[in-house]
């Protein structure tokens, strides 16, 4: 049986940690400052990774934010490129993460049931 290599899980993490370091200092514009990057997925082979973010504005700014990612992952990919000491660096694809904001709406959810109920059994 063939053992899953952990290599391209702790690629990931090393290319999140220097996108969160280098996308504030190579990217001016307001969009990137307001983002986060939630996750990177790095493929078995090392050669692509996408990489999610969310920002702060929320899903209303993701679809310019988004074009502008990945209009920028070229001189990212580059920037990357001298900042970490690996063979090939994959090429990036951003995408939106919704996620964040799907928990955050789901736990408001959860807080008003608990307190209707709450407020019912008081009556």
């Amino acid at each position: 049986m063939h053992k899953e290599s952990n290599r391209p899980l702790r690629v990931a993490e090393l290319i999140k940690r220097e996108l969160a370091a280098l996308i504030p200092q190579e990217l001016d514009d307001p969009r990137a400052h307001q983002a986060t990057i939630t996750f990177v997925d790095v493929s078995p082979d090392l050669k692509s990774a996408r990489v999610y973010f969310t920002l702060l504005a929320g899903e209303a700014g993701a679809e310019p934010a988004l074009v502008m990612f990945n209009h920028a992952a070229g001189h990212l990919r580059h920037e990357l490129a001298k900042r970490v000491s690996l063979r090939v660096i994959p090429a990036l694809r951003f995408y939106f993460d919704a996620s964040v904001e799907r928990g955050d709406r789901l736990a408001r959810l959860i807080e008003r049931a608990v307190r209707e109920d709450e407020e019912g059994k008081a009556s």
